[in-house]
């Protein structure tokens, strides 16, 4: 199994390019399922989430072309069954993304209940009863969805209770080929969810309201071929821009699309960044002490539940005493065990962290990640420790980091990954 071996203390200083967005490849790779013809995409980043997701299609019966530079030409006109299995989804819950699809296309559906990091409750509910407001047969059985609408489905008003993103993504993919109008109320307002629109609307689908809590599609009869560029990963970017905060350094990162980085950017600013924004490129530069920052978690556009890891890291060295509190997720504090391993000095208090920050708290220990995020949070830790971090599971960080050690090391990290 591979580790990351992290020698710490190496400043950070360079370029780099962001990867495209996974949480927008792949509501999008799912969108292939609605077309008549073939569906071509860029920026497409090289994850083992994505690999999965072309696996699904490809077992189904899509046809795919995929280049050297992650450029994809899927074709699923000539599907040859409806069944997302168990042995290709159950490391990734995102898999519940070509229900809609299939739902609306195929009027059946079959989909394993999926995997996936083990942060906390993302009911799959949400996205049934989705399906049911728009008049499919849904049951759960044999650790199977299956739904079915022989009829086709027909436009309804969906309320979510609590904001989703992929439920979002779900019912808006459900809606384009349904009967009538669907109304999305509590919509999810991430940039993910814009992005799958506007790669729907380019294949004819009639949205509304992209950006906003209420989304209203009318249904169309069907979708034609179409491209589409996958937006940069807002995400990647801010783990690497806070790595430098943690580090020190000077950093730009092109290919990026600040406006979708606004809470996170304001938060690096507090903590001491300086930061310049250009149209598709973020500057950073940082050479001052760290200060501690408070941070929220909450739904889009507000401070990503993504960075909230990252955070703690970061504040772990800053010196001041600082709290963040998780709103989304309620059992994303499992790095924080890992870290105080480090050295960290962090209380829980139920959805909150207390954290005494000092500046060179870390040492080096061995640590293992246990969700996508959380190990993010122990690579941006042992850049800063005191000796050699091994880092192990980093199967979880693959799942989101295109060649992490590469891009970091190309900075002045001192990374290996290595299998033992």
């Amino acid at each position: 199994m591979d580790k990351l071996i992290i020698e710490g203390g190496h400043s950070l200083s360079g370029y780099l390019k962001a990867s495209g967005a996974k949480n927008s490849a792949l509501p999008i790779l799912a969108s292939s399922l609605l077309l008549e013809g073939k569906l071509t995409l860029s920026n497409i980043p090289h994850l083992k989430d994505v690999t999965t997701m072309i696996e699904v299609l490809g077992s189904m019966g899509a046809h795919i072309i995929l280049d050297e530079d992650m450029n994809l030409e899927i074709d699923t006109s000539n599907l040859q069954n409806q069944i997302a299995r168990y042995e290709l989804v159950k490391t990734m819950r995102a898999s519940v993304l070509v229900l809609g699809p299939l739902l609306t296309k195929f009027g059946k559906a079959e989909v394993a209940l999926p995997g996936g990091c083990a942060i906390g409750s993302r009911p799959v509910n949400l996205h049934l009863e989705c399906m049911k407001k728009l008049g499919a047969e849904v049951i759960t059985e044999g650790g199977y969805i299956k739904a079915k609408a022989e009829k086709g489905l027909k436009g309804a008003e969906i309320l979510f209770e609590t904001i989703s993103v992929t439920g979002t993504e779900n019912a808006i993919m459900a809606a384009v080929l349904a009967e009538g109008e669907t109304l999305i109320k509590n919509a999810a307002r991430e940039p993910e969810v814009s992005d799958l629109i506007d790669c729907l609307v380019s294949m004819g689908a009639d949205i509304n309201g992209k950006g906003t809590k209420e989304i209203i599609i009318k249904g169309v009869k069907e979708l034609k071929p179409t491209s589409h560029q996958v937006m940069p990963d807002r995400i990647e970017t801010a783990t690497y821009l806070t790595a430098v905060a943690m580090t020190g350094g000077e950093v730009t990162i092109k290919n990026s699309m600040p406006k979708t980085l606004e809470s996170v950017l304001s938060k690096l600013t507090e903590a001491g960044a300086e930061i310049k924004l250009e149209k598709d490129a973020i500057h950073l530069k940082m050479d001052k002490d760290l200060k501690p920052v408070d941070i929220s978690t909450a739904p889009y556009p507000l401070f990503p539940t993504d960075m909230q890891a990252q955070f703690i890291s970061l504040n772990t060295i800053a010196n001041g005493k600082s709290s963040v509190v998780e709103t989304i997720f309620e059992n994303r504090f499992m790095h924080v065990q890992e870290l105080i391993r480090m050295g960290g000095e962090i209380s829980l208090s139920g959805n909150t962290a207390i954290i005494n920050g000092k500046t060179n708290s870390l040492h080096s220990a061995p640590v293992m990640a246990t969700d996508l995020r959380a190990s993010a949070s122990l690579v941006l830790a042992g850049l800063v420790a005191k000796g050699e971090t091994k880092i192990d599971r980093i199967y979880h960080i693959d799942r989101g980091y295109e060649r992490i050690e590469e891009k970091l090391n190309a900075l002045g990290a001192n990374i290996e990954r290595v299998n033992a």
